[in-house]
């Protein structure tokens, strides 16, 4: 493989698109080991595929060995990984007896998700390479995943094999779906700077988050992920003042 420039890219180069690939493989795993029932694996080999996704971007800068193949790799990726993956596992872990109404909300999910990559691909395009925002325009597609799989963490968590009903599990499907189609801004961690002063403090918390997940895997998920919503809610009105003044 080439880069834009027609010289060889040595292995090392082409890490970040290995572990692009890598992603895509936990993410068609996944959608297997849903379809054979193990469901903690698969949220876990969805999981993964997010942890990748945030990785090989930012390898690819620092390697510079970015390119748009590797840029429309990482997009394809996303979508499977983000936008099929857990609609697909949501719908036979919980929503195959409803029939009409999961499918709709698995459709309504893929959709929005695909949409928002397609938007998100469209304003990197025009921005060219500027810096990064500090706001994304609605829910990454990650967080989305993420967020989309909270009552499988809960349930796993409290041992229960549902915990809400498939109505308002449908519901809960597209609503994650549209926020990922919003148009308001959510607070890009990825511009997020800490002060020297600060870092063994971030350190200390980013172990015990570690930790926490590592030991108490999806109590902790649960957690994080609520929290994550309510840092969503709680910056919206001051972050669409400062996106309004942006204009």
């Amino acid at each position: 493989m080439t880069n834009g420039n027609g010289d060889k890219l040595t292995l090392i180069q082409l890490l970040p698109n290995m572990i692009t690939v890598t992603a895509i493989v936990a993410g068609l795993t996944a959608i297997r080991f849903g379809l054979q029932g193990n469901y903690e694996l698969a949220v876990q080999l969805i999981l993964l595929a997010a942890i990748l996704d945030g990785v090989d971007g930012r390898l690819a800068r620092a390697l510079q060995s970015d390119s748009k193949m590797g840029a429309e790799l990482d997009s394809l990726a996303d979508f499977l990984n983000f936008g099929v993956a857990p609609g697909m596992l949501l719908y036979v872990w919980a929503l195959d007896d409803t029939r009409q109404l999961g499918w709709l909300a698995v459709l309504v999910y893929a959709i929005c998700a695909v949409t928002r990559l397609a938007r998100f691909n469209v304003a990197r395009k025009a921005e060219n390479g500027s810096a990064e925002n500090a706001y994304f325009m609605g829910i990454p597609s990650p967080a989305g995943a993420i967020l989309v799989m909270l009552p499988m963490y809960a349930s796993f968590a409290f041992d229960s094999d549902q915990i809400i009903s498939d109505v308002l599990l449908s519901i809960y499907i597209a609503g994650v779906g549209f926020l990922m189609i919003g148009r308001f801004p959510v607070w890009s961690f990825k511009t997020t700077r800490i002060s020297q002063r600060r870092v063994k403090v971030f350190l200390v918390g980013f172990a015990a988050i570690g930790a926490a997940i590592a030991i108490y895997t999806w109590i902790a998920l649960v957690v994080l992920s609520l929290i994550y919503i309510g840092t969503v809610i709680w910056m919206l009105p001051g972050s669409r003042r400062a996106l309004a003044r942006d204009k």
